[in-house]
């Protein structure tokens, strides 16, 4: 596995292995992120992975400074994957002045997750854009656990025509239902043990359960909710008479980690 930290440096790699398909990741890799590589493989003859924490989609007071690094742990699983190309760059590669041009979503961009985190999805459109630019894939997989991130992403590269078909992966689960997170190593062991009802509760509503009945119980488990909603799953619109294709989305805090989650239906 080649890996590269550069840009200039990434378009010729690129150049020399033909098209490619691009997994964009924090870092901090676990089986979800492995699933993702895997679906890419399907999609090109050459897999590139970015691996770089990414500053503005983090609020103040957020864990951008305590985001776990891993690279050698990283590294090691990618290349055990076979992935051709690692795109690891730092800080003043991608933002080599202030970044004053920024990609700002639609409406759908200051609910659910950016009522509560915003300017959330401008980090993260801003940055997408830029490593697309830098990357330039025939292809992006992104996973249904950022149910809305891969909605504004499929929106924005509609919008623009960016040339990169968006492909979804499916969320990847432990045995007890918890979707697999990088931030589910900052969980308490007893915190651990409670983290699977968040998907409980969502599954609960894909068959009927009112959210606020959904959001009460996790409240009386000892959690701080911030939503639970019910949304069509191609625009997470709300829902109108007739429409079938639903998703049930929510997040909630357990301690000091804040979890996230979705269950279509």
């Amino acid at each position: 596995m080649q890996i590269v930290h550069d840009i200039g440096e990434l378009r010729r790699a690129v150049r020399a292995i033909g098209p490619v398909a691009f997994v964009p990741t924090m870092g901090n890799l676990h089986d979800g992120h492995l699933s993702l590589v895997r679906l890419a493989r399907r999609e090109a003859r050459a897999v590139v992975v970015s691996i770089f924490v990414n500053r503005l989609q983090f609020l103040a007071g957020e864990d951008f400074e305590r985001y776990p690094r891993t690279m050698e742990r990283d590294r090691r699983m990618l290349e055990a994957e076979g992935v051709e190309l690692l795109f690891a760059p730092d800080e003043r590669v991608l933002y080599p002045a202030p970044q004053t041009y920024i990609v700002r979503p639609p409406s759908l961009g200051a609910e659910l997750e950016g009522r509560f985190r915003p300017g959330f999805f401008e980090g993260v459109s801003t940055v997408v854009l830029k490593l697309f630019n830098c990357v330039q894939p025939s292809a992006a997989v992104f996973g249904k656990k950022d149910y809305q991130q891969l909605v504004i992403v499929r929106g924005m590269v509609g919008q623009f025509d960016i040339p990169v078909a968006i492909v979804a992966g499916e969320t990847i689960r432990e045995a007890d239902g918890l979707a697999m997170s990088s931030r589910n190593g900052y969980l308490s062991a007893p915190e651990r043990a409670e983290a699977p009802r968040l998907h409980r509760v969502l599954s609960a509503v894909s068959r009927g359960l009112p959210p606020a009945e959904g959001m009460r119980e996790l409240a009386q488990a000892g959690w701080r909710p911030d939503y639970i909603e019910v949304r069509r799953r191609h625009d997470l619109e709300l829902p109108r008479a007739g429409d079938t294709q639903l998703v049930a989305l929510g997040a909630a805090r357990l301690g000091g980690t804040r979890l996230i989650d979705n269950v279509e239906f």
